[in-house]
């Protein structure tokens, strides 16, 4: 993941830190250990970019217990930094948020840099934007549709994600679980780029759970695991830019905008099917009675045939 990191390095973005401090965060959360630097790492976090962050937080909130008690700590310090990062930018530039409106309107327009569309100015490039919407949108460039579709497909499985949280008791497994199963849907409801998908860093104690008790759902955790990871990173990604551009394919037909979905739009379909199936084994992880939760990090999760 480092390797194919050009793009946080090349240009400073403050992904790396947001991911950085959330990853921190989590492993102290589930260890036990360092929890004041732990709420310290994720408020920060959660304060410089909350649509990468908001949902592992929510997971902690939903958790109950002692994690839901971390989860409003976290809550008030970002509140704080948000409340006097607000009160200090309004001193020194009173416009700001006639400017900041005025930016996210240029860049969100047709063919900005921010939307999704394939006429954007990023549409094909590795800095793609890698939400649900950027796929969709292969097949209909109207914001009106690709959003539709796009919240009538994540929105139900959230729901799913966060019901069976908060019926389930916690263990350290479901918590991996859970997050393995979260962090993708996030990079697809909402706008992101390949530099926010370093997140999937959570993702990998989930699989080596699942590969450490062998069978065939170890095998596709690893499978569909590694292909989440090659397909948000840089080079896989320039790779398939320069694929796409020399078969300069048509979007006139529905066999043409498959292919062009595959070759110019990878990260979200591996994101779609990576979070589908962390949710698939995380419920049927939580439907089974939990386990010492001083020994939770060896719960079995049921096999595949049972």
């Amino acid at each position: 993941m480092i390797a194919n990191a050009e793009v946080i390095f090349g240009s400073g973005n403050t992904a790396g830190i947001v991911v950085s401090l959330c990853v921190l965060a989590v492993w102290c959360f589930l260890n036990e250990r360092f929890v004041p630097a732990g709420i310290l790492c994720l408020a920060v976090s959660l304060a410089i970019k909350p649509h990468d962050v908001g949902l592992v937080w929510l997971y902690f909130l939903l958790a109950g217990g002692v994690h839901r008690k971390r989860a409003l700590q976290v809550l008030l310090i970002t509140g704080v930094l948000g409340l006097s990062a607000f009160l200090w930018v309004s001193h020194v530039a009173p416009h700001w948020i006639e400017d900041w409106r005025s930016n996210l309107s240029a860049i969100s327009s047709p063919g900005g840099i921010n939307q999704p569309g394939p006429t954007s100015v990023g549409g094909s490039t590795p800095d793609m934007v890698i939400d649900l919407q950027a796929a969709v949108s292969v097949f209909k460039d109207d914001p009106r549709i690709y959003n539709l579709v796009s919240y009538l497909v994540c929105v139900p499985l959230l729901l799913v994600w966060a019901i069976r949280t908060l019926r389930s008791r916690f263990t350290q497994t479901r918590a991996w679980l859970a997050l393995a199963a979260i962090v993708p849907l996030t990079m697809l409801i909402t706008y992101h780029r390949p530099y926010d998908a370093k997140l999937l860093l959570l993702t990998i104690p989930a699989c080596a759970t699942l590969w450490a008790q062998g069978g065939a759902l170890g095998r596709i955790a690893l499978l569909i695991s590694t292909a989440g990871i090659l397909f948000t990173s840089d080079i896989p990604l320039a790779i398939f830019v320069i694929i796409a551009d020399k078969l300069q394919m048509s979007t006139a037909g529905f066999f043409g905008q498959i292919v062009t979905v595959v070759l110019t739009r990878p990260a979200s379909l591996v994101l779609l099917v990576m979070g589908i199936f962390y949710l698939w084994v995380y419920v049927r992880s939580a439907s089974r009675p939990a386990t010492d939760p001083r020994t939770s990090e060896q719960e079995p999760i049921p096999p595949a045939t049972a």
